[in-house]
């Protein structure tokens, strides 16, 4: 069987469970609610008479809703799938698989699938509710096909990245950053592929390359009615345009890196991080007994704090971690080269949801709130996977010490990622090209939603016993929000004129939102604050988008420090206190 066991086993045992059906139509809802929401601004912004009003609805409706699922399902399928291999080697259970008969492309794929059956599973269940639009108008079957290709191209792609990273790599956080860095970077590539067509560098034809490259852009263009009158290659017809050349080049490309993976998995693994003892100077001999306990080299002294001392005097998170510093370096380089192009040309006009000289900047501070909550859930689910929480439950460490010794670790080893938009930001600010109000505000802003995605990861790994669902409701989380913000800001612009009117045409998303940020981090811990924090976060954020989109950015910040800076205390004051009931501790002392 080529894909063994493990798919096997996953797909006899996931549908026992109530939660995948209710995942599945959780989903569905989730989407028509949107489409409705769509629609209760349009007719509240203009009126629809004809057959041409619908059916322009029908089409915008479906260019919003397509982009939307690509997101979800291609960041889920990377994430969750690297972080169910990751599990799998920090638990050393991939340890025992390698020692049964399986083969590598058995385990390989077997596990790749598993992980992202459920993701395709929910753009297959999406389907229906895309052909609903084709009734409206303005959508034809044909598109509804290619974008349903292009979801399960992309998806594959992004999982393929995730799971090869997941085996190659020995820490959690290192194959979540790298992941998230390969996916950032992949569309980085179609973007500057489209921007050289666009500025005259280069032709039509690149960005035509550009949309069978870039996901974003492949989306964009199975949406359009028209993507397959023209063909990609004119002297292969039948293989269709952009969108069914991604198709092809992302199965190629998750073929190759599977490829790659079934080749080295037995090279990568198991680890190969322990190594022998030096043979002079490892142990001191006296006679015919050793020292055993004798550590090489010298001595060096502890902090009063040694979670503290751990996160920031040694290689907590594995040596290699600087090579994601040196991605999201070499990221910021490209977002620098960008601002410097536009910082070139006259000030940017008014009216456009973001100013061209902050846009390059919007992927570096989404990148870095990312690692940041990744790098705070993994601090966590790490030590427990390893069993290393045990043992500091039963030390005499304050749970202050524990917390307060986590955040400040995870601020200082992704410095790089909170302080380099604030450095680019600080420099347009030195050459008069930002001003100081506007700098002050970004700074606040950048400080309060790093806070928040930390605490947030720290909460999620307290709260959750599993790794892959304590790291699947922390990422998920964040991305819910950057993407229910980038969505609405959307939709917004669409309708500048009428923002105070959009506020009911939005409160089925308001309340939903409020529901399902208590489900994810509230359910599990009674406490008022984290409900009161789940009810103002969803409100206020759209407070800050209506703010953002009218000028008042003071207000915006003003906002956005209260109602975030609030949920993120509501998530440490429990951490503090609630410590050893979180954790288990007061149940190990009874005993």
């Amino acid at each position: 069987m080529l894909v063994g066991p493990v798919l096997a086993r996953e797909l006899v045992t996931a549908p026992r469970d109530w939660r995948l059906y209710f995942v599945r139509a959780l989903y569905v809802a989730a989407l028509f609610a949107l489409a409705v929401t769509a629609w209760l601004i349009l007719i509240g912004s203009q009126p629809i008479r004809t057959l041409g009003d619908l059916s322009r609805f029908g089409a915008a409706a479906f260019a919003l809703l397509a982009p939307v699922q690509l997101a979800l399902a291609t960041a889920f399928s990377a994430l969750l799938t690297a972080a169910a291999v990751a599990q799998e080697k920090d638990r050393r259970t991939l340890d025992l698989l390698l020692m049964t008969n399986m083969t590598n492309s058995e385990l390989v794929l077997g596990r790749l699938l598993a992980s992202i059956w459920a993701v395709m599973g929910l753009v297959v269940a999406g389907a229906p509710l895309l052909m609903l639009l084709v009734l409206l108008g303005g959508v034809a079957p044909a598109q509804v096909a290619r974008v349903t290709g292009v979801t399960l191209a992309a998806s594959f792609a992004a999982g393929s990245l995730g799971s090869t990273l997941a085996l190659w790599r020995e820490k959690t956080f290192q194959t979540l950053a790298m992941t998230a860095l390969g996916l950032v970077l992949w569309l980085l590539l179609g973007e500057a592929l489209a921007n050289g067509s666009a500025t005259g560098a280069g032709t039509e034809r690149e960005g035509a390359w550009a949309a069978a490259a870039s996901p974003l852009r492949a989306i964009l263009a199975a949406a359009e009615p028209q993507a397959e009158a023209e063909p990609l290659v004119a002297e292969i017809p039948w293989l269709g345009g952009a969108a069914a050349w991604f198709m092809l080049l992302s199965s190629a490309g998750g073929a190759l890196l599977n490829g790659l993976a079934i080749w080295q998995i037995r090279v990568w693994n198991p680890s190969r991080e322990v190594q022998q003892a030096p043979a002079a100077g490892g142990a001191v001999a006296s006679g015919d007994r050793v020292d055993v306990h004798a550590a090489p080299g010298r001595a060096r002294e502890v902090w009063d704090n040694p979670i503290l001392w751990r996160e920031v005097c040694t290689w907590a998170y594995g040596k290699k971690i600087v090579l994601v510093r040196a991605a999201y370096l070499a990221l910021a380089a490209a977002c620098i080269a960008a601002v410097a192009g536009i910082a070139t040309q006259p000030a940017a006009t008014v009216g456009a949801a973001l100013p061209p000289l902050v846009r390059p900047l919007v992927p570096l501070v989404v990148v870095g709130l990312l690692l940041v909550n990744a790098l705070a859930v993994t601090s966590l689910t790490n030590e427990r996977d390893l069993r290393a929480l045990d043992l500091l439950l039963v030390t005499d460490l304050t749970p202050k010490e524990i917390v307060f010794g986590k955040l400040a670790g995870i601020f200082y080893n992704s410095k790089e990622m909170i302080l380099t938009p604030l450095a680019i930001c600080g420099v347009l600010w030195s050459v008069g090209r930002l001003g100081g109000e506007e700098l002050l505000l970004l700074i606040l802003g950048q400080l309060v939603m790093a806070s928040f995605a930390a605490m947030l990861g720290v909460h999620c790994g307290m709260m959750y016993a599993n790794s892959r669902t304590a790291v699947g409701v922390s990422l998920g989380t964040v991305l819910f929000l950057l993407l229910g913000i980038a969505v609405c800001m959307r939709m917004l612009v669409a309708f500048q004129t009428s923002f105070g009117k959009q506020l009911y045409a939005f409160a089925a998303f308001i309340v939903g939102g409020s529901v399902g940020l208590y489900c994810a981090i509230g359910a599990r811990r009674e406490s008022t604050a984290i409900k009161w924090a789940s009810s103002i976060a969803p409100l206020s954020t759209f407070f800050v988008l209506t703010s953002f989109l009218k000028g008042n950015y003071g207000a915006a910040a003003l906002v956005t420090a209260l109602a975030y800076g609030f949920a993120t205390a509501s998530l440490l004051v429990p951490a503090v206190f609630e410590f050893d009931v979180a954790t288990g501790r007061t149940a190990a002392r009874d005993l």
